[in-house]
């Protein structure tokens, strides 16, 4: 799978698990939603500094949004 697509997979999962729209999200990140639906879609390449804000705006660490296995992702948003 490409990375971008596993990378917004799962920042969408956090996101909708938190039940926050992708407006809200770019708002935690003060970044516009379009932006952030780039991401969800595998359409955005994000720099380390976007994948430090996105994992502080959705309350996971880094490395849950690049876990291939949805466990992680999900067991990291219970905290």
């Amino acid at each position: 799978m490409d990375i971008r697509k596993l990378f917004g997979a799962n920042v969408r999962r956090c996101r909708v698990s938190l039940k926050i729209s992708q407006e809200a999200l770019g708002v935690r990140m003060g970044v516009d939603r379009a932006y952030v639906s780039a991401i969800e879609r595998g359409r955005q390449n994000v720099t380390l500094l976007s994948l430090w804000e996105l994992a502080q705006a959705l309350g996971v660490r880094p490395a849950a949004l690049l876990a291939e296995d949805v466990a992680v992702v999900d067991s990291s948003t219970e905290a």
